[in-house]
Formats: C-alpha cells, structure tokens, sequence
C-alpha cells in the first residue's frame, strides 16, 4: 500500500481530480485554447529545467490541475466555433444524426443525437431528442439522419427540492438541450456515413435478431442483451428493481466484472501462448484485441469502455509480472481515462466501479489472509466473500448517498451468482455465435434461457425478504466524505498498526459524530414553508423541526406514491408527516400568507402585503386584487390552468409584482 502511494501517477491524478472539480463548478479559465496550450508547455519547460526538487513537485502539481482544468475546457462543445448554438436563427434547418438510443419514456422514443449542421454550417454539439411514439412506425437507429427545423428548449431543472437532477445529469454528458417532435415534422435522409458507434449497433440488432427467432421469454432475452450486448433498454423496471434490491444490479451493466471475468478466462485460455517465443506479448496483443471486440459488440458506452480501458492496462500490466502490478494499472488507467474524457469523473458507474476496485486493493489480501481454508471450494468462497466485502467497503458510503438504501443480503446474490457468472457469459457468447451461424439447437437455446431464468428467479426471491432490505437511509455530501476519511484511516491502520495510526484514526471518528451532532440539530431547528409543484394538484409543506405538515388535494394512495413528498421526507430526516388545512390564512413568522383558491375569497380584513398563493384557478381580477391587498408576491402552483397562469404573468408584470409559477421557477421555499 505504501509504494502505490509512492506512485507519481497518484499523485497527479488527485491534482487533475481537483482541476476538473474546480473548472466544472466555477468555469474560471474562459482563456482560449491557443493560451491554455502556452500555460502548459511554460510548466512543463519549468518542470524539466528547474533543479529544486521541492520546487520542482509544486510546479508538476500546478502542471496536472492545469491539465485538468484544459481537458474540461477541450471537452466542452460550448468552446468551439462551431457549436451549433452559434449558427441557430429563427428559420433555420438542421441535420441530426443519431448516435445513441435511450430508454423510451412513456410517450416519447427517446435518443442522443449529434448537430452536425446547421443551415450549410458544419457543427457539432449533441442534444436529447424526443420524437412523439405514437407518431413513430419504425424505431430509428444509431447514425440515421434526420432534417428538420427545430425548436430547441432548455432542459428542465427538477421542480421539487432534492428531485434527481437531470438537467445538470445531461450537462455532464454535454448535452444542454432538448428537442421535440414527430414523424410528420422531419426528413429522414438517405446516408451512407457509418461511424464506429452505427457499425456496432447494426451488428448488435442482427444478434439480437437472431436469438429473437429461439422463443427466449421477454426477461430472458432482456438479461441476454443487458450480460453481453450492453443493452439494458428492454429490462423490464420490475426486473431492474429487484436486481437492485438483492445488491446485483451491476451484473446487469456491462462493467469491470464482467470485463474481468472475460480477461480471466482468455488469460487461462491463452496460457499455453506463453512457451512459445514471444508468447507473452502475443498472448497480450490477443487479450487486448478481444477485449475491444466485446466492447465493440457490447456498444461502447461509457461503462464498457471505461471497463475494457482499466483491465487493458491491467493485461499488459500482468505480462511484466510484476509486483503491485494490479494497483499501478488500476491508477494508470485512472489517469488516461479522466485525461480522455474528464466527465467520467461525475458519472456515479465510474466513481463506484474505481472505488469498488480501491476497496479490493486495499483490503482484500488483509482480510482473505485471516483464515487459510485447507479445501479448495471453502477457499473459493472465501476469497469470493472477501472479494465482495472488500468492494462494498469501498462503495457503501457512495452508494447510501445515491440511492438510499443498502441490500444486506448482497452477500448472498453475490456468492451464489458470481460463481457461475463465468460459465453464464461463456454460454451466453457460445449461443450467440451459433445463433450468427444458424447452428443454435432449440434445446440450446432453452436450456440456457432455463438458466436466466433460474438467475431472475432467485434475485426476485432475495429481492422480497424486505427484512434485509434497508431503505430510506440518507446521508449528506459532507457525511459521506467524513465516512470515507473513517475507511481511509481504517484501512491505513489496519494494514500497519501503531499509535500514530490509531490517533488519526480516533480523530476521524470525532469527526463523524461531530458532522452527525452538527447536522442533527440543523434538522431539527429547519423551518421552512413549501408550496411543491405538481401538475393539477396543490400541495403546500409547513416544516418545523422534524415534522412536516400537508394541506393537499391528493387522495391517500397518491400521497403515499408521491415522490416530491417522499424526496423531500427522506433527505430531510422528517420523522412525521401529518395532514392538515390551513384554510385560506397562514401566519409564518412575521409574514402573512393569503391562500386563494377557487371560491377566490380574497378580502380579509386589516391584511397588508401579503404573500398570495393562487390554487385551483380562482376566477378573479387579479388587478383589482392587487390594488386592493398589495401583495408582495403572488405565487402560483400546479393545480392552476395554464391558461390562467399566462393572464396572471402578464398582469404582475404590468403591475410590477413579482410571479412565481411553480411549473417554471419549482417549488416556492419559504424560510424562516
């Protein structure tokens, strides 16, 4: 553990880290390309002639958080000349070509795709677009062309407090616009462009459609796709919802288990290579080839590149066998990937598989040489439980904060799936061949089908011992990273113990019950006022403390399903919801709260400058309303005609008073 601290390429790692954290949120280099190339050659000059070797490591730090912050410059559309965004007028044309399809909504056909002209412009850029379903006979497919004029709108921020993001989800991905339409209003060209991306995908449908004509059942088939073609569009969100219950959601994403289960099998398969004069590096050209193959047929998406990248270095790592050959690959590919593309950086399948991977490296040999087992199977599973301890340790405070929950039966998907993983993905390349071929026998094709199902069967069963499963648990950012710095010291003590160690160690646990102390009280002395956005329905939120109070139209079944409530109760520790009715009036604090609703009662008497909440569409003369209440500020929710809401804006604007709909500006936070 101590030489891959000693690694260089740690080291600059963490300094690019923190460069492309720090340009991403503050966006502070807006310099040019032609000056960022300057600023890095000065350093890296400074780097080679300076001969103060202190001097010397802080320039070479300076150097990679530069790096960082000029890949997050170079990988941003939005800095070049030609992003499309520079070309767009009121009437002009595009060309879209499609380069990735997502999982349909429910009314929409939903895919990324690239503007690769605007007018007679060449462009770039990439956009989400949703084409109507209804609309749709065939499904369009990766590098088809479509021409149209567009109307291009921002993507929605969520709308309620603590929603996931998908706004700023997209803008990492470099997509920061969205567009709508159906079949009548584009043009799909005729093209012969075929990219990298479109080849895969042609092959992968003509696998698919090949075992399509074997009689697999619909789960069956959409665990085929999502284990080897990488394709999880088609899986079921019953299916999802239990893999993700049981703790085995990761076996349905094409990751580092999968890629390495395939390096261990081509590793033992190619062994007999090594005899032969320059057999290694024969053995190595070939491992790596194929594992490309697989990333090619797998689709190349982010997390099978990102997968077939680290255990590339770790092939050829292995062919020098050398000492801590696994964790200097491990580093290395770290730091080539996150120069490549800087975004994977933010993406929650990169941060839990490199975390994953540092739990197994840092623990496992500790843990696995407590016990020796004298048989061979007891040893298997032992290591297969280290294993598996060692990469939750890794990943739980980052999964926690995620997802909110944590499946303590993982263990058991675990032990009991993994170990035949292997043979799964062996069969499942050798039916996929044969099907290619017209060489797959039916009773094949059914046996294997038997065995996904016998796969889905299981972690349907673990997925429903709801005893084990432990939900709603939330953690804040700050207790998170507080966590790790516990495992961190942990591990570094329990790899070497002394009572320096042990201080550092005792100190982090200061810290987490300092941050739990600390934001325990925070909870309970919050008080806020909520107005929550939801379509046709008004909700309004009275938070004091760890109680939250509810005056809404929903009946009690809605309530219970409502996410904006359920987020908002979860992250914010509310341990009792209660209903209740405010009536037309709420006093908060020194702030008066005028609630219209559709009889549009509105003259109270000895009422100043109220706040008023328009519900339900009040049918009044919100002029008059003004004139005679002056409020200073009307807010309107989601239980309100559209209609109404477009009158009210213009006559707030005309009277100079502030409007907040909640269905554009999100939910209306009141705090004391």
């Amino acid at each position: 553990m101590k030489r891959l601290f000693n690694y260089l390429p740690l080291h600059f790692v963490v300094f690019g880290i923190l460069g492309i954290c720090f340009q991403f949120f503050t966006h502070f280099w807006t310099f040019s390309f032609k000056e960022t190339i300057l600023l890095l050659v000065f350093l890296s000059i400074f780097v080679l002639v300076i001969k103060n070797n202190v001097l010397r490591t802080f320039i070479a730090f300076a150097l990679f958080f530069f790096i960082g912050i000029s890949s997050v410059c170079i990988n941003d559309d939005r800095n070049y000349d030609s992003f499309y965004e520079h070309y767009l007028k009121e009437n002009s044309t595009i060309i879209l070509q499609i380069h990735k399809v997502l999982k349909p909504g429910n009314y929409y056909q939903k895919y990324e795709a690239k503007i690769i002209k605007v007018d007679d412009k060449k462009t770039k850029g990439t956009i989400l677009l949703n084409i109507k379903k209804d609309s749709v006979s065939a499904y369009l497919t990766v590098d088809n062309q479509l021409l149209l004029k567009p109307v291009l709108k921002e993507l929605i921020p969520p709308l309620n407090p603590h929603q996931f993001n998908y706004k700023a989800y997209l803008a990492k991905q470099g997509i920061y616009h969205q567009l709508f339409t159906e079949k009548e209003q584009f043009l799909k060209l005729n093209s012969n462009t075929a990219t990298l991306f479109g080849l895969s995908a042609r092959f992968r449908n003509q696998i698919q459609k090949s075992l399509q004509k074997h009689n697999f059942k619909k789960n069956e088939l959409a665990v085929i796709n999502a284990l080897l073609l990488g394709q999880r569009q088609d899986i079921s969100k019953e299916l999802i919802s239990d893999y993700q219950k049981a703790g085995a959601i990761h076996i349905l994403a094409v990751s580092g288990l999968h890629v390495g289960i395939i390096l261990l099998i081509l590793s033992f398969l190619l062994k007999p290579l090594e005899k032969i004069k320059y057999g290694k590096l024969i053995k190595t050209i070939i491992i790596v080839f194929l594992l490309w193959m697989f990333a090619f047929i797998a689709g190349l998406s982010a997390s099978v590149v990102r997968a077939v990248t680290m255990f590339t270095f770790l092939a050829i790592g292995m062919s020098f066998r050398k000492k801590n050959v696994i964790a200097f690959s491990f580093i290395s590919s770290l730091f080539f990937l996150l120069l490549i593309k800087p975004m994977f950086l933010f993406d929650v399948g990169f941060q839990l598989s490199y975390l994953a991977v540092f739990g197994i490296l840092s623990t496992q040999a500790k843990m696995y040489s407590l016990w020796k087992p004298k048989f061979k199977i007891v040893d298997f599973f032992w290591q297969l439980f280290t294993v598996s301890i060692a990469a939750q340790i890794g990943i739980l405070p980052l999964s926690i904060y995620y997802f909110q929950q944590f499946p303590g039966l993982f263990l058991a998907s675990n032990l009991v799936i993994i170990p035949f993983l292997g043979a799964i993905l062996i069969g499942g390349v050798l039916v996929i061949i044969l099907s290619l071929l017209k060489l797959l026998p039916q009773f094949l094709a059914d046996f294997y089908g038997t065995i996904i199902s016998w796969m889905n069967i299981f972690v349907s069963w673990v997925s429903h011992q709801e005893e084990f499963l432990f939900k709603e648990i939330s953690i804040s950012f700050v207790f998170m990273l507080s966590w790790y710095l516990f495992i961190f010291l942990g591990i570094y003590l329990f790899t070497k113990r002394s009572s320096k160690k042990l201080i550092y160690f005792l100190i982090s646990i200061l810290i987490i019950q300092g941050v739990f102390l600390l934001e325990r009280n925070q909870y309970k002395e919050k008080d806020e006022l909520i107005v929550f956005h939801k379509s046709r329905f008004s909700i309004l939120g009275k938070r004091t403390g760890e109680k939250l109070f509810l005056d809404h139209n929903l009946d009690s079944l809605m309530l219970l399903k409502e996410n904006s409530i359920k987020y908002y109760r979860i992250k914010e520790k509310i341990a009792e919801v209660k209903e209740t009715s405010f009536k037309n009036f709420i006093k908060y604090t020194d702030k008066n709260i005028l609630l219209v609703d559709s009889l549009g009662v509105y003259n109270l008497s000895g009422l100043k400058n109220p706040i008023v909440i328009l519900q339900y569409s009040p049918k009044i003369n919100l002029t008059r309303l003004i004139k005679t209440i002056k409020p200073s500020e009307i807010i309107a929710d989601g239980s309100n005609y559209k209609s109404s809401v477009i009158r009210w804006k213009n006559t707030c604007k005309k009277e100079k008073i502030s409007f907040h709909y909640t269905a554009e500006k999100g939910a209306f936070i009141l705090k004391n």
